[in-house]
């Protein structure tokens, strides 16, 4: 591939993220992030409700009914509202980490139960948001092609337990696959990854550029799959947590283990407007 095909497949990439971005029940899409109480959260338009929708909904949607564990939807107005795409009145609900989410749909609204290290909420999304077309474009270091890095894969014989802090000020317990040795300016690094089951590797890193001016917690970025232990590291497709975005997100940092110490410029910044 030659450096004009190179620098032309990572714009086409970055592209596609801002596009992304801006997609129906994308992040920036994301209305609201209501914790549950034990017993009836009210759902509706009227100020006083737990789960406060848009005006055009009605006052009292109905409830969701959260006994500790579980959520129960309970619908009172005459809404037409779908849970994965059928009709209903009551659903026992499924969280979104679940292998298929319960998806609660009504007038270009969605909701769905989160469960998070602060406990069992609804994440809303309202597709009329004025944020889907007036959000500023995406921005970004210029590409350049010594930022893709080769590295060398290493998988543990068994996962190792990693400390990950949250947004929402925990500290999780994460499972990490093994880990990624590669040279830059003449220094050896090495960053803890996951792996996924198409060989890809899964990074969270802070380097120096963080707050000045990448996103002050740290960039993520996904690897092609790796190859009997070769990967590259494309720091030009490294790219800011949700939470830039938006205040609904429930991101995770990077580890202790993966603070770079050097200033990878390259891949997403965090602009002034965003701050």
């Amino acid at each position: 591939m030659t450096n004009e095909e190179y620098e032309s497949n990572i714009l086409k990439w970055r592209q596609e993220m801002d596009t992304n971005l801006r997609r129906e029940n994308g992040w920036l899409a994301l209305a609201g992030l209501f914790w549950l109480r034990t017993g009836e959260n009210i759902i509706g338009s009227d100020p006083e409700s737990d789960i406060l929708l848009p005006a055009r909904a009605p006052k009292r949607l109905g409830v969701f009914d959260f006994d500790g564990n579980n959520v129960t939807l309970k619908v009172e107005a005459g809404a037409p509202v779908e849970v994965n795409g059928m009709a209903t009145k009551t659903a026992l609900l499924d969280a979104d980490q679940e292998d298929v989410p319960s998806f609660i749909t009504f007038n270009e609204m969605r909701m769905v139960v989160v469960r998070r290290s602060k406990g069992v909420g609804i994440r809303l999304w309202d597709n009329t948001r004025e944020e889907r077309r007036v959000f500023p474009p995406r921005e970004w270091y210029p590409v350049k092609e010594e930022w893709r890095v080769l590295a060398t894969y290493t998988r543990y014989e068994v996962p190792k337990v990693v400390k990950m802090p949250d947004i929402l000020g925990a500290i999780l317990d994460e499972h990490m696959e093994g880990f990624v040795t590669f040279e830059m300016n003449g220094h050896k690094h090495e960053l803890i990854v996951s792996e996924l089951p198409d060989r890809r590797l899964w990074i969270q890193f802070m380097d120096e550029t963080n707050g000045n001016p990448t996103y002050p917690s740290g960039r993520y970025h996904y690897t092609e799959p790796h190859e009997d232990g070769n990967v590259f590291i494309d720091f030009n497709k490294a790219y800011s947590p949700p939470c830039a975005f938006t205040d609904y997100a429930t991101c995770t940092f990077p580890p202790q283990e993966n603070h770079l110490h050097l200033r990878v410029e390259a891949g997403e910044i965090y602009p002034e407007q965003n701050h």
